[in-house]
């Protein structure tokens, strides 16, 4: 219960860190795009530092929900982040959500609990090889790598959602560092120091931020967000499933998994369509 508790308090810093990145990302210079010219003009201002301390907060939230759960349990529950964006969008942009969003908020929510509980996510049952590790970053520094090379040949939302989906992905190989790393607490600090798991857990994590970034400073808000959203999880159980052992129900549960992530796709949609938080996001 206290992974889930975390969880929540990590997706709700998150939001926040989203709703302040993207109002100082949106001012930045186009030519800075895949630059550290970007991280530098962003850098001098309070309302992305601001941001960025939401963001590590959240960062030890999520840390501390994976030392007590798996990655197929805390990971999902971070999709609360794309409905809290949206209210603390709405609440500091002083304008009334309205009933399309909040159904849209219904749906995620009622999609997640469906999810979970169809799931009952269960702990992994080993830590993964060497080769496993191995494997599992070719394979995701690859598929970013063709994502961000297919996002530089589009432009517009298409452009924007392909770099969130790269985040997404980022964000995701993170969190199997972040937990290798909990692993390791309880051996003791030089384990812990001795390790690599920590060091790549913490270039993975910039190395997120850097592909954020540029999908926050590339279009909406409403773009970036929901693809980064639903891209996370889905690999996290991935990840959790092949790399840590993790449990999720099959058979007969799988229909109703499917209904509940169709029904968070549903509300990520109706929250992209949004009008008013369209306008709002690109006001930001």
């Amino acid at each position: 219960m206290t992974a889930v508790l975390f969880a929540l308090l990590a997706a709700a810093s998150n939001a926040l860190a989203s709703v302040l990145q993207r109002r100082a990302a949106r001012s930045a210079p186009e030519e800075s795009a895949f630059r550290p010219a970007l991280l530098w003009a962003l850098i001098r201002r309070p309302v992305w530092l601001g941001g960025i301390g939401a963001l590590i907060a959240g960062f030890l939230l999520q840390a501390l929900a994976l030392s007590r759960g798996g990655l197929a349990l805390v990971q999902p529950l971070l999709v609360a982040e794309l409905p809290l964006t949206m209210i603390f969008l709405g609440r500091l942009s002083q304008v009334h959500l309205g009933r399309r969003v909040w159904l849209a908020v219904g749906a995620m929510t009622a999609g997640l609990a469906g999810f979970l509980g169809a799931a009952s996510p269960t702990p992994g049952r080993r830590p993964p090889g060497v080769l496993i590790w191995v494997i599992a970053a070719v394979v995701t520094v690859g598929a970013i790598v063709g994502v961000v090379f297919l996002a530089r040949s589009t432009s517009g939302p298409a452009r924007v959602a392909l770099l969130g989906v790269t985040a997404g992905l980022g964000f995701a190989f993170t969190a199997t560092f972040m937990k290798a790393t909990t692993d390791l607490v309880g051996k003791g600090l030089a384990v812990l120091l001795t390790s690599w798991e920590p060091y790549a857990m913490v270039a993975a994590g910039f190395g997120s931020l850097f592909l954020l970034q540029n999908a926050l400073q590339s279009g909406t808000l409403v773009a970036a967000q929901p693809a980064l959203t639903i891209t996370d999880p889905v690999a996290s159980i991935l990840y959790g499933v092949t790399m840590f052992g993790e449990g999720v129900r099959t058979g007969g549960w799988v229909i109703a998994e499917i209904a509940g992530f169709a029904l968070i796709f549903y509300g990520t949609l109706r929250l992209s369509q949004s009008r008013i938080i369209q306008l709002r996001s690109e006001a930001a």
